[in-house]
């Protein structure tokens, strides 16, 4: 039978409005069954632990379980990229963490973009670096640190967690803007630099806050100065570095990303939830003993400030000239 064309031409137009009105049904809908949530770390460490205290109350707010899937190897790239081929339906979330924002301009040769690829949901928070020195090293303020690695180049060793870690590129942007020539010296984790640190091995660190909090107050380290834009309650009396190099920050962007094409309502009610979860006091209390600074905004936001941090830390690799291990 053959239709007449002024019936055959609504009905194809109702055809192939099918698959979009399906998706919106699913995404008003949203959720039905349980989310993950990819991390691309080991369980224990600070980004998982925000990750496993927001996706319980993520799960209370949207009477669905949201379940954290650790994905730790390649610098976050596995867990990255298992998102990014993920279907865009809003089940298969990414934790955002500073790799995301380094890895685009550290590793030439990526199966996939994270900026083109991802989309934007939510920005928890940022995690700022304390810089932490030996008790024995000279130097008890910046300026005065800055003057001895003026006057001893090179003779400075500068711990990291690893080549390319976001512990690393806070030295380097350091070097750079300071003017200073020190060796950095890369260790496979956390402990190993610490105890480098602690025996004088290495003399200085970009340390995660947590991480170095409790030998700040023990009188092991002495904490010269924070990363964050302005001072942190954790650390009273610590002054930051931009205080004397103007413009020098560094915060970790921690964050909520989902693969490119997600429907903007389930984007929209992902962020509208986790925007109500870091509102709660008891979240807000938690994040901030961790040293998080709350950052909260629009999907729009988070990705303007994705897009700046890549930005940023692909001039510093390019400057520095640095390859991953």
């Amino acid at each position: 039978m053959t239709l007449p064309r002024r019936r055959f031409l609504p009905l194809a137009a109702a055809i192939a409005a099918l698959p979009v009105l399906s998706r919106r049904a699913r995404a008003l809908d949203y959720p039905t069954r349980p989310v993950r949530l990819i991390v691309g770390l080991p369980a224990g460490g600070t980004p998982d632990i925000y990750a496993r205290l927001l996706a319980d109350k993520l799960s209370t707010q949207l009477r669905q379980p949201f379940v954290v899937d650790n994905r730790p190897g390649a610098s976050g790239n596995i867990a990255t990229e298992l998102v990014v081929r993920a279907v865009p339906d809003g089940y298969t979330l990414l934790l955002d963490i500073a790799p995301n924002v380094i890895n685009a301009s550290l590793f030439p040769d990526l199966k996939y973009n994270f900026l083109r690829d991802t989309a934007p949901v939510a920005s928890i928070g940022g995690s700022p670096f304390v810089m932490v020195v030996n008790p024995a090293f000279p130097a008890k303020t910046v300026p005065e640190f800055i003057t001895y690695a003026k006057a001893n180049p090179g003779k400075i060793n500068v711990g990291s967690t690893g080549t390319g870690n976001l512990t690393h590129m806070a030295a380097e942007l350091f070097k750079m803007m300071a003017g200073v020539d020190m060796l950095h010296v890369p260790y496979r984790g956390e402990t190993a630099a610490q105890t480098d640190l602690l025996t004088d091995r290495v003399q200085v660190m970009f340390d995660p806050i947590p991480s170095s909090i409790g030998y700040v107050r023990s009188g092991k380290l002495r904490a010269l100065a924070v990363t964050s834009a302005t001072p942190m309650d954790l650390l009273p009396g610590v002054p930051t570095v931009e205080q004397f190099l103007k413009g020098y920050e560094v915060t970790g962007v921690t964050g909520i990303s989902a693969p490119k094409d997600t429907p903007t309502a389930i984007i929209a009610t992902l962020n509208g939830a986790v925007n109500a979860a870091l509102a709660d006091p008891h979240l807000k209390a938690r994040f901030a003993e961790l040293g998080s600074v709350e950052v909260i905004g629009t999907p729009a936001d988070f990705g303007k400030l994705l897009a700046a941090e890549t930005e940023k830390w692909a001039k510093v690799i390019k400057a520095a000239n640095i390859k991953p291990e």
